[in-house]
């Protein structure tokens, strides 16, 4: 069938309402589980706070205020029923695009920003301050919140289907998947216009700059590209830009498996933090090392306790046939 005729494209995408549920859960447990973690890092064992970490603690906010969202969309896709109201439904979409995009601005921040450190130590010492740091994460704040917010917040959550159940993230109309579509070709474009001047660096430090590139673009490859481009066609779908039911249906398919990669980036984000910064090494190192010290002690203090009772033993065993 083809819908340049004006006949309807049969839609066979229901096998996403399953997907979304199950790959949903587990990201809300790993991605809960992780970011905790790194927040009990930054907020407890950090001792020494940089413009790096200023980044990373930004990111594990947006992630966390993403994840906290789940348990909603987790409901909403085994039910097919929103009964949360519109606001929630508009701030849980305006959350998801503040954390993609969010965090794709923030890890290119920390890209940058270790970039300068290892490339130019000396040169960027007056640019590489926790203030500029500080006002930065500020700026992509407020670029992400004045795209994703208007986004969000344009969705219709008005429409009750058949069954009289409220629908929520699916009534985009055509001229939102529009103005949606100009927003993603620009934020893309600008987002890849990153450094370009690894070979300024010499063969100074180019294994942490190369493992710092490697962990990055795998990221952002695996969880935001294959999203971004399929959106691209499904808004274009969804103008009539593109027109066939196989194109249709092919993009309708592969939409749903992009959204699961990209909403498992922030369980990976909290990788970033570790391969990226000496200083989280070093305390995680720290609190493994002080672990194993413990339990070390411990163990001595058992086993010195045990050979005290074992002479006392001994001792009034040699004194009872010493008396007999």
């Amino acid at each position: 069938m083809n819908n340049t005729s004006g006949e309807e494209c049969v839609k066979n995408d229901e096998f996403k309402y399953t997907m979304y549920s199950t790959v949903f859960s587990v990201v809300f447990v790993v991605g809960l589980l992780t970011n905790m973690a790194a927040m009990y890092i930054f907020c407890f064992s950090l001792k020494l706070r940089n413009e790096t970490t200023t980044y990373m603690i930004n990111l594990m906010v947006s992630d966390l205020l993403f994840v906290l969202t789940l348990p909603l969309r987790i409901f909403y896709f085994i039910n097919r029923d929103w009964p949360f109201g519109s606001i929630l439904c508009k701030l849980s979409a305006s959350l998801f695009y503040t954390n993609m995009y969010g965090s794709m601005l923030f890890l290119t921040c920390i890209s940058v920003d270790r970039f300068l450190a290892i490339v130019y130590p000396f040169q960027s010492r007056m640019m590489r301050t926790k203030r500029n740091a500080k006002i930065v994460c500020c700026g992509v704040w407020i670029l992400v919140l004045a795209g994703s917010l208007p986004t969000g917040f344009l969705l219709d959550t008005s429409f009750r289907g058949a069954n009289n159940k409220t629908n929520c993230f699916e009534n985009f109309s055509s001229k939102q998947w529009q103005a949606h579509l100009s927003k993603v070709v620009v934020f893309i474009e600008t987002t890849l216009r990153r450094p370009r001047t690894l070979n300024r660096g010499g063969r100074m430090n180019k294994t942490k700059i190369l493992r710092m590139i490697v962990v990055h673009l795998l990221i952002f490859c695996f969880c935001f590209i294959p999203y971004n481009v399929n959106l691209v066609f499904y808004a274009m779908v969804r103008t009539k830009a593109l027109q066939g039911c196989f194109i249709e249906n092919v993009v309708r398919t592969i939409y749903p498996i992009a959204l699961c990669i990209a909403v498992s980036n922030c369980c990976f984000d909290p990788i970033v933090y570790y391969f990226t910064s000496e200083t989280i090494q070093n305390s995680i190192k720290r609190k493994s090392q002080m672990g194993s010290l413990k339990f070390s002690e411990a163990l001595q203090s058992e086993t010195n306790s045990a050979m005290i009772n074992l002479r006392t033993l001994k001792t009034k065993m040699f004194h009872s046939e010493s008396t007999a």
